[in-house]
């Protein structure tokens, strides 16, 4: 284990202790209605359908809601477990969609065995969705505020969309945390009609998972919980270990393309190239068909493809780039409103202040030291921006992970993981040790039920059989240009075509 690496673990016990114990919850005084399913438009091989729910559980005869679900049942009712409820994370990525579109994303035995049950979480797409001014979020400005005038600009940025997603979107906005969302799947749950349910979440669905058995243990017959968050930590070991996963990805896709012949850059100094290459957008120098490329831009989009991994997709893609003067400019969607619940849900989550412009420069020089050749990393910088000027107190404030009378969970996560860091999951689990068992994928990609034979089969005979894989348990890594086992009967990842989204930055 690195040096630096050692120093974050550290950083992460420390913030965890500071961070205090639970929450209490009181426990929603309604009951659940039923669901009537009724063929999907989408899809009529699938079944679709919304349950009445109360926007706040303190006040159950106030305002409701209709949370959209989707259902696909088991294909052999003979081996029928149970339920397995879905979510791809996000936050803001749609689960009636995963469960409609993503129908060979599990294997052929968890589909026989499970109904799957996919939701849009509360103010997301079909379920209420928080809405706000896209012409306001053109306005956005720099995520890299270079004078305190710029840093001041932001606060005042985030909390006038704030403002307007909460006269667009009424009271939900205010209402769309992790916290309200476990209590929408208790309540999934009882108009199901089942004791107990399965959960698979993958990247924020972690923390519905988390949370779930939290509130919810003795509701949970199995749970996988993949790539995992932690709902323990503060700003900076926040920033810092969102910054040393994002270098780490960087410095394995170096490392694969100076090793790999079909590698666009092979026989070339990647590294170098890199910086040279970033130098010249700074200066607009780089370009795609006409249009400027900016250093921002190549981070992110490296970010993205390291979700898959993408390797070779990314490195062609950055061969093809040319450098000169652009020819074009960009232009933008004409949309009056888009589907932005990231501070309704992220910024009730997760309470990372950064109150001042010299605090500002602080956490960047962290960013920086730890990510030299990703500028910080573009993931869990934004993800803080993103909040910077928000409320600090919280519907749904971070604790150490606490769970009881649950069963065995098993956590995934893979050693280099573009957006949820290793070290998130060794830190939830050190937390939750009695309850959860941590697989360790010793490879790349963010999301890692689909890398390969090991772990496909670890997920699927503890689903059956509840049995969880020895500790410590270990896969070792597929090759980078593989994603799925010809013996593992899998669908496309639920990030669909391309590099993906962003965790937490998709609209619609």
């Amino acid at each position: 284990m690195s040096t630096i690496t050692r120093a974050l673990g550290v950083a992460l016990v420390g913030a965890a202790l500071m961070l205090g114990a639970p929450v209490a919850h009181a426990e929603p005084a309604v009951s659940a209605g039923s669901i009537d399913w009724k063929p999907c438009a989408d899809d009529a091989t699938a079944e679709c359908g919304t349950l009445r729910l109360p926007i706040d559980y303190a006040n159950p005869s106030g305002d409701t809601f209709d949370l959209a679900v989707a259902r696909r049942k088991a294909t052999d009712p003979a081996k029928r477990v149970g339920v397995l409820l879905v979510n791809p994370g996000g936050p803001g990525l749609s689960g009636v969609s995963f469960a409609i579109r993503q129908k060979n994303y599990f294997s052929a035995d968890v589909r026989a065995r499970f109904d799957i049950i996919g939701w849009d979480p509360r103010g997301v797409r079909l379920s209420q969705p928080v809405r706000c001014s896209s012409d306001l979020g053109l306005k956005r400005p720099s995520d890299y505020p270079a004078t305190e005038a710029e840093f001041d600009a932001l606060v005042t940025f985030n909390r006038d969309l704030r403002a307007d997603c909460r006269k667009r979107s009424g009271p939900i906005a205010d209402h769309a945390d992790n916290g309200a969302t476990v209590q929408d799947m208790d309540s999934i749950r009882q108009a199901l009609g089942e004791n107990q349910i399965n959960f698979y979440g993958l990247s924020y669905g972690t923390l519905m998972g988390q949370q779930y058995a939290e509130r919810y243990g003795d509701k949970i017959r199995s749970m996988v919980i993949d790539s995992n968050m932690d709902h323990s930590i503060g700003t900076r070991a926040f920033a810092a270990t969102s910054a040393q996963t994002a270098e780490s990805s960087f410095t394995e896709w170096v490392k694969w393309c100076e090793a790999t012949t079909s590698c666009a850059l092979y026989g070339r100094d990647v590294t170098k190239f890199w910086d040279d290459l970033l130098a010249k957008a700074d200066r607009g120098e780089v370009f795609e068909e006409g249009y400027p490329v900016d250093a921002k831009s190549i981070i992110s989009l490296a970010s993205n493809a390291f979700y898959g991994p993408y390797f070779g997709d990314y490195a062609k893609w950055l061969s093809t780039l040319q450098t000169g003067t652009p020819t074009q400019r960009l232009s933008v969607r004409d949309v009056a409103e888009i589907n932005l619940p990231w501070q309704s849900t992220f910024c009730a989550d997760f309470s990372l202040p950064v109150h001042t412009f010299a605090e500002y420069q602080s956490l960047s020089a962290i960013e920086n030291a730890v990510a030299p050749h990703m500028r910080g990393g573009s993931i869990g910088h934004k993800s803080i921006i993103d909040c910077v000027g928000m409320p600090e107190k919280i519907n749904n404030p971070q604790h150490p992970l606490t769970i009881r009378n649950a069963p065995k969970i098993l956590m995934l996560n893979s050693l280099y993981d573009p957006a949820t860091s290793y070290l998130w999951a060794a830190n939830a689990h050190r937390q939750s040790k009695d309850a959860t068992v941590l697989l360790t994928y010793e490879g790349w990609g963010h999301g890692v039920y689909d890398k390969g034979d090991c772990v496909g089969k670890a997920v699927d005979g503890y689903l059956a059989t509840l049995e969880t894989p020895a500790q410590p348990a270990r896969c070792a890594s597929v090759p980078a240009t593989v994603q799925v086992s010809s013996d593992h009967d899998r669908g496309v990842r639920p990030y669909g075509t391309g590099f993906g989204p962003v965790m937490g930055h998709s609209g619609s």
